[in-house]
């Protein structure tokens, strides 16, 4: 019973996710505590003048490594340690902009209230543990007899609990507060319903400004100024770097492939002589995702995998066992648990064709080199040095803030990151790795983001004010068309207008639709005809004018409404609570004052480093 119990205790302490000694040892072990100016107790950013401290950041920070780290079974890139930092950051200030509107409500929580709830409501995920299920379902009585055992007390759960609900009951009651009188009447419903049911073809001329004739711009200086000032918002840009970037590349060979193909026939002698393939696919393959589950990849029709699997995969017969297969991901082996008509419930392992040791090694004395002359350099030249001591070629190429950059259609992971994290234009990167190359990059020129001057968008603006006025010039011929179509047939007087006609449907107000979009004018216009044969008014769109005739129309089904009325109901009105309270939350933070500092503190961390070095 305690075994469990303290099994139990493991389960919750996870869910929970109380676990704040990473950050105090990233910051222990980074050599920033009390060496330097940046200290655990610098202020990253403040909000509505509360600060966030260095140490919260980096503790909130760890505790997403950990169980992101956790999840993917690896280490996280630079990029993707940069995207944790952010979410990390947008937490922290949620968290104090909601305390803060607690406090403006006079919203508290009682002791009495953290007992209730931590007896009848058990915090997300723990339903799921074993030790609390009886029958495969969750028991209530099992979860708190957990509560009141001597393993909750001796281990400090109950202090995570209290932790959980002090957080998380003025939450809801906020929420509530929110959100409580959200309604939606019988005829709402039924709207929305139809939205999601009705259904509608047509057939439609589209009138689009590249088959009319170009005129003569109209825009002047004084348009383009206006447009500007008025939708600044449009034109905000993230940043954006310039990098030169050399690569070492892991070049695999035949000889490679060869003794990939070794290793993978070992195991297939070794499954035909008896071994369980699903044991040797979870010790074996290197598809770490089905690896797990026994090599499972699941039932599913053809259209699934690449092409050189997928036709050994259907030559195969239920329960057959495969000869190596070799795809652009690695040598396989397949073996087909069921097969019904075009269905296959597979298994596979796979085994990826990497450089053998002494190519490796090769590689790796050429990527040290690089190490040693060019990265973390801050003098240019050493980028350059090092590119032509070793023969490498130099690309240069664009960086933009939040997005990873891609090199001759790969991922080069972390350099993204790092070129926004405070460098020096000039400055070379750390050595990064990845499975099919080395990469250092320079960073050459940096831009931070913001709303783009009008100059760098002045020639987007002319053209896109261009294309509306071209747009707006087919109303005209557009109506002639519709006119003539609403008074004969519809192909003809197409033809005698030189355009063709198209057809679409049946699609629902929500679909996305070929040739007309998804939620755009001409869609709702659809649903706006009142009779199979009505054509409608031109409709200008953003991509041209359209007429449109209605050619079948389902309704939705009223008994189908009624049957499902009580659960739509439910679903849509928490759909909208939902959207309500983020609504609300956005707005907090639309009209909070956030300083945030943590690019400047990364630079002067940077700083420190380069001093002690």
């Amino acid at each position: 019973m305690l075994q469990s119990m303290r099994s139990a205790a493991k389960y919750v302490w996870i869910v929970l996710i109380i676990a704040f000694v990473g950050g105090f040892l990233l910051v222990d072990s980074s050599g920033l505590l009390g060496r330097a100016p940046v200290t655990t107790n610098t202020v990253v950013a403040t909000v509505n003048g509360e600060d966030i401290l260095y140490l919260t950041w980096e503790s909130a920070v760890a505790n997403l490594d950990q169980q992101e780290s956790q999840r993917l079974g690896r280490g996280l890139t630079l990029d993707e340690r940069r995207e944790l930092e952010d979410r990390a950051f947008d937490e922290l200030v949620n968290e104090i902009l909601l305390r803060q509107e607690y406090e403006r409500r006079g919203i508290s929580v009682t002791d009495d209230e953290i007992r209730d709830a931590a007896r009848v409501s058990p915090p997300p995920g723990v339903e799921e543990n074993p030790e609390f299920q009886t029958e495969g379902q969750f028991d209530l009585s099992k979860y708190q007899r957990f509560l009141t055992s001597p393993i909750a007390r001796q281990q400090g759960l109950l202090l995570g609990l209290e932790s959980f609900y002090r957080s998380e009951i003025p939450k809801q009651k906020l929420y509530d507060q929110i959100a409580s009188d959200v309604w939606v009447s019988d005829a709402r419903l039924w709207q929305l319903f139809k939205d999601r049911n009705d259904s509608a073809s047509v057939s439609f001329v589209a009138f689009r400004p590249e088959a009319a004739a170009s005129a003569t711009s109209s825009v002047t200086d004084a348009d383009i100024s206006a447009f500007y000032n008025k939708n600044k918002a449009l034109f905000e840009r993230p940043g954006r770097a310039v990098v030169s970037l050399v690569a070492v590349e892991r070049a695999i060979t035949a000889a490679d492939s060869a003794a990939t193909l070794t290793r993978i026939e070992a195991l297939r002698a070794e499954i035909v002589a008896g071994a369980d393939f699903a044991e040797v696919a979870m010790r074996a393959s290197e598809d770490s995702g089905s690896g797990a589950m026994g090599g499972e990849l699941g039932r599913g029709t053809r259209g699934r995998f690449v092409p050189e699997f997928e036709t050994a995969a259907y030559a195969l017969s239920e329960g057959q066992l495969s000869q190596p297969v070799l795809s652009p991901f690695g040598w396989h082996l397949i073996k087909v648990d069921r097969k019904r008509a075009d269905t296959l419930d597979l298994r596979h392992i796979l085994l990826r064709v990497q450089q053998s040791d002494s190519s490796a090694a090769a590689t790796d004395r050429i990527a040290d080199r690089l190490a040693a002359v060019a990265a973390g350099s801050s003098e240019p030249a050493a980028f350059d040095d090092a590119a032509t001591e070793l023969g490498l070629p130099i690309s240069s190429l664009v960086v933009n803030e939040y997005e990873p950059l891609s090199f001759a259609g790969r991922y080069v992971p972390g350099i993204s990151a790092w070129s926004f994290s405070g460098v020096s234009v000039g400055e070379s990167s750390d050595l990064q790795d990845a499975p099919e190359a080395y990469y250092v990059a320079r960073l050459d020129s940096l831009r931070d983001g913001g709303v783009a001057p009008l100059a760098d968008v002045k020639d987007d603006i002319r053209r896109r004010l261009e294309r509306e006025a071209q747009i707006k010039a087919l109303e005209p011929t557009a109506r002639s068309f519709a006119t003539a179509a609403r008074a004969g047939d519809f192909a003809a007087a197409a033809a005698a207008a030189g355009q063709s006609v198209e057809n679409a449907g049946p699609f629902t107000r929500s679909a996305l639709v070929p040739g007309l979009g998804q939620f755009t004018e001409a869609v709702g216009a659809a649903f706006g005809l009142q009779t199979v044969g009505d054509v409608s008014a031109p409709v200008i769109t953003r991509d041209g004018v359209y007429v449109l005739r209605l050619d079948a129309f389902t309704p939705a089904d009223s008994a189908d409404f009624e049957l499902m009325k009580p659960v739509f109901k439910l679903q849509i009105v928490q759909s909208l609570k939902s959207e309500r309270v983020q609504q609300y939350v956005a707005g907090l933070r639309d009209a909070a004052k956030i300083e945030d500092d943590r690019k400047k503190i990364q630079a002067s961390l940077r700083r420190q480093a380069d001093m002690l070095l």
